[in-house]
């Protein structure tokens, strides 16, 4: 199949998962849009929001949807890191063997990740970007695809430990969870409510997901739409001369990670809308999520009461 053809049927399959999701998922389709353009992209991402949003039957209902094993994990302050990674224990011969921890599955629910001390958030460090796990000296694959799926809460902060920069950074995307409209919420209501089930089948497997991840990677990027994130993700440093914005409001800039995913975001973005190559347009659209938790608000700003997202825009818009 040709990489046009590849692309052709990634449309197709990314609105029949859309649809499937919307069998169990009533609105919060901005957040849905932007966990499926991670998948597609091969990134990890954060979801922000109250609880009561769906975010773990969200990402549940996605993993059902694309025929992958699921792992959710609850942070606990007294959670440690083999609890993720897994431990070696004796066998019946005396012998040490290696028992996988839920961190071995396709895609990982880290479940309010902040809620548990640095030493174990960090057990999710080398996973996350090496793809493998090292217990005793011994490094065991991940299967792919590999997703880490992380949620938390906004708005409780007692008794929770940030998630340090370079933790955030592996993130492709922060997600803010919305609340749904008045209708939406109607409509949440009456479905959950009574006694009916909704199956969701199975849309794309591993391999699919894979080539599709593959043939996005393959899309062609004009310099110029290059040039444009770079010199984005280059605006949010307040170091940097001539970026007045970010001088005033920012006290710590995005690095060059943030550049790369806001190209292979603009790719997935492009490729949903049916283009074979992103423009500046699918930068603009994914560069706040890809941005919010990269750079971090001086005092200034936060004496104005102006948001992250709020500087992200002005800059977008400059």
């Amino acid at each position: 199949m040709s990489d046009k053809e590849l692309l052709d049927s990634l449309v197709e399959k990314y609105n029949t998962l859309r649809g499937e999701i919307g069998k169990v998922i009533i609105g919060q389709d901005a957040a849905v849009k932007s966990l499926l353009l991670a998948v597609f992209t091969g990134g990890h991402c954060l979801l922000v929001g109250v609880p009561g949003l769906a975010k773990t039957l969200m990402v549940n209902t996605l993993s059902r949807a694309l025929g992958l094993k699921f792992s959710r994990i609850q942070f606990t302050p007294d959670l440690m890191p083999s609890d993720i990674t897994g431990t070696e224990i004796l066998d019946e011969n005396r012998n040490f063997k290696f028992v996988k921890g839920p961190v071995f599955a396709n895609i990982i629910l880290a479940d309010e990740i902040n809620r548990t001390p640095p030493k174990t958030q960090a057990a999710l460090l080398e996973a996350m970007q090496e793809k493998s796990v090292t217990v005793s000296g011994h490094s065991y694959p991940l299967e792919a695809p590999f997703f880490v799926l992380a949620t938390q809460n906004p708005i409780e902060q007692e008794g929770t430990y940030p998630l340090p920069e370079a933790q955030l950074d592996r993130f492709m995307l922060n997600i803010k969870m919305e609340y749904p409209t008045f209708e939406e919420e109607m409509e949440i209501v009456k479905q959950t409510t009574v006694d009916a089930t909704r199956d969701v089948r199975v849309v794309l497997t591993a391999e699919q997901i894979l080539s599709m991840q593959q043939v996005i990677r393959r899309m062609p990027v004009p310099d110029n739409v290059i040039s444009h994130a770079v010199r984005l993700t280059t605006a949010t440093r307040p170091d940097v001369e001539g970026n007045a914005l970010a001088h005033k409001y920012l006290s710590w800039g995005a690095g060059p990670r943030a550049s790369q995913y806001l190209i292979m975001g603009a790719k997935t973005n492009a490729a949903f809308a049916g283009k074979y190559s992103p423009d500046m347009e699918d930068v603009n659209a994914v560069a706040t999520e890809v941005l919010r938790h990269r750079v971090v608000r001086n005092y200034y700003a936060e004496a104005e009461g102006i948001s992250t997202d709020e500087v992200i825009k002005q800059l977008v818009e400059m």
